[in-house]
């Protein structure tokens, strides 16, 4: 495997550890409208990521199928929406201002499942970062090292604030600073393993990467939709988060287009 696509795989996974550092820095919580601005900001990467770095690859790879050259991604983007669904319901955790744990009943720490609720919506970022650059070794042309990188970029840049989003809270949980910066980095290792192992999946079933991108796609849209959308808009300072969405949109969508 290429030097610089081991760089692309890990550099989200720095943008989650140096959010997560910032429990060593900051000595109070971060604020609910910085919360709910960053919580905005990371929707519209994640949205305009899945826009014009997954699903339109998907169907430029299946332009042979002419007027079905949308079909791969259709199925992708459902099996990934089902995917996100299943594990949502099998997985114990806790999103960020709730009071109710979410999946099966468990006896597990209030931080534990904190931790498990951002693992778990790291799990389509690391699989969406992992398909682009399975489709950048394919060769085939349509993706380029370029937009690989722009999609690493974007995902480090909204996985910082998600870092610190996870971190800060577990301090104020009573955890220590060095622990609670572990829960951080733990959250978004899941992200190299899972384009590690995206990678090889599609590297054995290389027509299977339309599938995969529109996938990985349908599994980002999901977590925006049932969680960080949420998030950003309940209570006051609404309108913060819909401006954040937009900035985080137009500036993935401007690396993606500037870089791809």
């Amino acid at each position: 495997m290429e030097t610089l696509v081991i760089y692309g795989l890990l550099i989200p996974f720095v943008g989650t550890s140096l959010g997560s550092a910032c429990v060593f820095f900051l000595k109070k919580g971060l604020g609910d409208r910085v919360q709910r601005g960053l919580t905005g900001f990371a929707s519209g990467v994640m949205v305009a990521a899945s826009i014009w770095s997954l699903l339109i690859p998907a169907m430029d790879q299946s332009s042979g199928a002419g007027s079905l050259a949308f079909l791969p991604a259709v199925i992708g983007f459902w099996a990934g929406i089902l995917f996100l669904l299943g594990l949502d319901h099998l997985i114990p955790h806790l999103h960020q201002k709730s009071h109710h744990a979410e999946g099966p009943h468990t006896r597990l720490r209030r931080s534990t499942m904190m931790v498990l609720a951002v693992t778990l919506h790291n799990i389509p970022e690391g699989m969406a970062v992992g398909v682009v650059y399975a489709g950048y070794l394919a060769g085939d042309g349509q993706i380029t090292m370029m937009g690989a990188l722009a999609l690493s970029l974007g995902i480090a840049i909204q996985n910082f604030p998600e870092g610190a989003i996870i971190s800060m809270p577990l301090r104020a949980e009573g955890m220590s600073k060095p622990r609670a910066f572990a829960g951080g980095v733990l959250s978004g290792a899941v992200e190299p393993l899972g384009a590690l192992l995206t990678i090889l999946a599609a590297g054995l079933v290389v027509p299977a990467l339309p599938y995969l991108l529109s996938f990985a796609a349908g599994a980002m849209i999901y977590v925006v939709v049932e969680e960080l959308i949420p998030e950003m808009s309940q209570g006051k300072h609404s309108d913060i988060g819909a401006l954040s969405f937009a900035v985080g949109f137009t500036l993935m969508m401007a690396l993606d287009v500037a870089l791809g």
